[in-house]
Parts: C-alpha cells; structure tokens; sequence
C-alpha cells in the first residue's frame, strides 16, 4: 500500500516537473525511434533499470540535468522530418546525434513550461522545423478542421506579437 502511495506521489510529481509522467515520454520515444527501453536508455545515458524506474513512478525525476536535456533532444528530433516519416538513416543518424552529444545544463538552456498549456514551450521547436511564413501557411490549411492548431501554429509564426 505504501509503495502504491509513493507511485501515485512521484508520478503526481512529474506532472508537475515535467508536463506528464515520464514514463509516457518515454514510450512515445520507444516508439518513435522503433528501439528498446534499453537501447534508449544507452541513448540517454541512464541504466535501463533506472530508467524502468523512472517510467514507473518508483522514482519521481531524473537526477542528472544532461540526461534530461538529451530526453528534450530526442524529442526534439521527432520533429525532423526524416524521422517523422520513419527513414532508417535519419531515425539512426538522430539516435547517434543524442548519444553523442554532451549537453551544457544550466537553469537557462533546459526548456521550461512558461504556460499552464506548454503552448509556449512548443513555439520554439515548431520554429525550429519551420519559417514563420511556413507556420502560417500551415495554419492557413488547417483552420477550418482544426482550428486550435491552427491558433497554435499562428501564436508560433508571430511569437504572440499581436495575440
């Protein structure tokens, strides 16, 4: 019973530090990339078992900031087309990008939620993967079925300028 509390608390916590539970990023993550736990674990530069521990609640965060930030990577990298689409050799090339990498973390590179919604939190990753024109032709094609996005994608082209 206590253990079942604790889970429900660390999981409630990661709401709170990280948007939603990890372990839910993290199977987003398994998925997209087509790999193991393990193999993201390697990626990420945790133990596999520490990991486990982290998607399941039996641990509420992710103690060191670098392995962290290579989690915001790869999620990042979800975006690239290449490996949106599923191609072997980009899906590869960002899996070995983020391993790779030796993120400098400090309070002023990691991506915080500055909104309730995290809306503001995925203007600079669309901007990544887009111009503003493109964002806002992009919006201009979705507005009549969906119109949030739309919304969304036009906030992101203008950086809220006039919203």
């Amino acid at each position: 019973m206590a253990e079942s509390s604790n889970v429900q608390r660390n999981l409630a916590l990661q709401r709170q530090w990280y948007g939603e539970p990890l372990g839910d990023r993290v199977r987003r993550l398994v998925v997209a990339f087509r790999i193991s736990q393990a193999q993201l674990a390697e990626v990420l530069g945790i133990s596999a078992p520490m990991l486990s521990q982290v998607m399941s609640g039996r641990r509420a965060k992710i103690g060191n900031p670098s392995v962290l930030a290579r989690l915001v990577m790869l999620e990042r990298k979800v975006l690239i087309p290449g490996v949106a689409a599923g191609e072997s050799d980009a899906l590869r090339q960002a899996l070995e990008d983020v391993r790779n990498s030796r993120p400098a973390v400090g309070r002023d590179n990691l991506p915080v939620m500055q909104t309730a919604n995290g809306e503001e939190a995925a203007w600079p990753v669309l901007r990544e993967v887009a111009r503003p024109s493109e964002l806002e032709g992009a919006a201009a094609l979705l507005e009549d079925r969906y119109p949030a996005l739309a919304e969304l994608l036009r906030r992101a082209a203008n950086g809220d300028k006039d919203h």
